[in-house]
């Protein structure tokens, strides 16, 4: 490999998901093929090593301790995964040490306080709780000291399988785990831990179990293959993993400074901007953060926060100009009068306006000279009415009903309805038509209140009795109303307001529905509001989709420039990788 197609790359691939965790398993691949630092040929070969451990093995068997079928097999060189140094060699995990499993301890043989029992997630979490246990009852192969390696053999996938060299003192060891004991003095322990934990992989793959928990055999893990370098060469490798391993928590340190920076600056970004009320500091502030948007926003996750401004601004008024020529929002409210004084009658519509009147308690924000604060109800001409409930049916022709999921995002998605036994007289305003803007009268207190409107045919969907649909005048546009419907300010609304016996699931009334404030400017403005937020939130979804394309490709290319370099350097006596990471990691500190 040429390295600096590695230190080319290296700021695109560091930011990539799980790099830091791919660049410590890379460090330790090259450990295992000793690629990581140079052989020298004044080291004993391992050879000698080999020959230590089964002079071991001999003993043993003389002495009446084991069987001939215990003694170690022949290694042929094909047999290993991948190529070898010449000074190097393969041997099976079994041959180099001896494996005593845990004693299965009950939980009637816990005690609060005693000797610790040691069980899996002691090992991969340092603070995890101790189990304790009376020492006098615990047989001494089952003890544990500092120093003592130990073999997880059971848990989680990822998580759980590996290689420990215990540092917490006397204890006792639990089933699942292995008690080593080394056998001829061919490992250094830290080596043998990385060479082990270098094929973790492979454990993973041989385990068997359920989804949950998961185990390798004792006999799987003793036919697994390790590498073995020279015993000088595997403390030279050690020191060597740990400056790289050290370096990697830095460049970890590092890139979580940077995120948390970032993440910082966006957030007061938008903070500034929608909280702010002077129009010229306003204007600053939407001028840097969009002039730094590339650095501002990095992950998909994001993306939300930018559409929730977007929003925010629309209904305040700060997303385009008002112009004075516009029609003033009061005779809009005339005609909207009008309309309703012929539809349901004057009397009614007094009635309704002494209902639903605002106060100024119940303004959240101000708004410019030409808007005018106005209830729900007072652009609405028809509900609000709850849908209905009928029992779910089996027949592929019954009846669709939308269910809450098809609203739940703020916008109409058909895919989600079920069927139900029901006899709707299509006529009914249980069909949804064209314009209905649907509110959740019921979900999380994340999405109560959420809205959608729906464009469809008429007579394809019921709605369900978990929602209120609404239509508003002509005089207005839907588009902008459902945009306030789902704004920040809306979705606080109806999150203080829910109430219900199910803390799960609280519900809006219709009166709460109706005294949803809205910000209205002239019908000219909300036209031209709704086109502008189209367009940006356009923008997002285009931005959404290069952030995941990037985040594909950045970890597509760290697995191949990786890759590679695994590939190539199997050919090469002198590692040229290690101090191209060393010199890229730091670079990046």
């Amino acid at each position: 490999m040429n390295p600096e197609v590695l230190l080319t790359h290296f700021d695109r691939i560091s930011d990539a998901p799980g790099a830091i965790s791919r660049f410590r398993k890379f460090v330790i691949d090259l450990a295992v093929r000793g690629k990581l630092v140079e052989q020298d040929p004044k080291d004993d070969p391992a050879a000698e090593l080999v020959e230590q451990v089964n002079a071991e093995w001999q003993r043993r068997r003389s002495e009446g301790l084991i069987k001939n079928d215990k003694l170690p097999r022949e290694i042929r060189e094909t047999e290993g995964p991948y190529s070898l140094p010449k000074s190097w060699q393969w041997i099976r995990l079994g041959d180099c040490l001896e494996m005593i499993n845990g004693r299965a301890f009950k939980p009637t043989d816990w005690l609060p306080v005693g000797l610790p029992i040691v069980r899996i997630q002691n090992l991969n979490t340092e603070n995890a709780p101790f189990n304790y246990c009376d020492e006098s009852t615990i047989e001494q192969r089952h003890i544990i000291q500092s120093g003592c390696f130990l073999i997880s053999w059971s848990g989680t996938p990822g998580t759980s399988f590996g290689a420990f060299i215990w540092q917490r003192g006397k204890a006792a060891l639990n089933q699942h785990i292995f008690k080593c004991i080394l056998i001829g003095g061919a490992y250094y322990d830290r080596f043998l831990q990385i060479a082990i934990n270098g094929r973790l992989d492979e454990m993973i793959a041989k385990a068997h179990g359920g989804v949950g928990l998961q185990h390798i055999t004792k006999g799987k893990l003793e036919n697994l293959l390790l590498s073995l370098p020279p015993l000088a060469e595997q403390h030279r490798i050690v020191a060597k993993v740990d400056e790289l391993m050290a370096l990697c928590d830095q460049l970890a340190a590092a890139r979580k400074e940077r995120e948390m920076r970032r993440d910082h600056l966006a957030a007061a970004s938008h903070h500034r901007l929608n909280n702010g009320s002077n129009p010229e500091a306003f204007r600053q502030d939407a001028t840097f953060y969009f002039g730094h948007l590339p650095r501002l926003i990095l992950r998909p996750e994001q993306i939300k926060p930018l559409r929730q401004t977007i929003l925010n601004l629309a209904v305040r008024g700060y997303l385009v100009l008002q112009d004075p020529n516009d029609e003033p929002v009061s005779r809009l409210l005339m005609r909207i009068r009008s309309e309703k004084t012929e539809l349901l009658g004057a009397r009614a519509l007094e009635r309704e306006s002494s209902e639903s009147s605002l106060s100024k308690d119940d303004l959240p924000f101000s708004l410019p000279s030409t808007w005018q604060w106005e209830p729900l109800q007072c652009v609405i001409v028809f509900g609000p009415q709850n849908g209905i409930s009928p029992k779910p049916s089996s027949q592929p022709d019954a009846p669709r009903a939308i269910t809450l999921t098809a609203t739940t995002k703020g916008t109409f998605d058909s895919r989600f309805f079920k069927r139900v036994d029901a006899s709707i007289p299509l006529d009914s305003e249980f069909w949804l038509r064209s314009g209905d803007l649907l509110f959740q009268r019921g979900n999380t207190r994340e999405y109560v209140g959420m809205a959608a409107y729906y464009t469809g045919e008429p007579g394809v969907f019921l709605y369900p009795d978990l929602m209120m649909k609404v239509r508003v005048s002509g005089e207005v546009s839907l588009r902008y109303i459902h945009l306030c419907s789902v704004a920040p300010y809306s979705r606080n609304y109806f999150s203080t307001r829910a109430s219900g016996a199910q803390s799960t699931m609280p519900k809006v009334n219709q009166c709460t529905l109706l005294k949803l404030p809205i910000p209205l400017p002239p019908l000219a403005e909300q036209n031209r509001i709704v086109a502008k937020v189209e367009e940006l939130m356009t923008l997002c979804d285009r931005l959404e989709v290069q952030l995941a394309n990037a985040k594909t490709e950045t970890s597509g290319l760290l697995e191949s420039v990786l890759h590679h370099a695994l590939k190539e350097t199997e050919e090469e006596v002198v590692p040229p990788v290690v101090p191209t990471i060393v010199a890229a990691v730091s670079s990046l500190r």
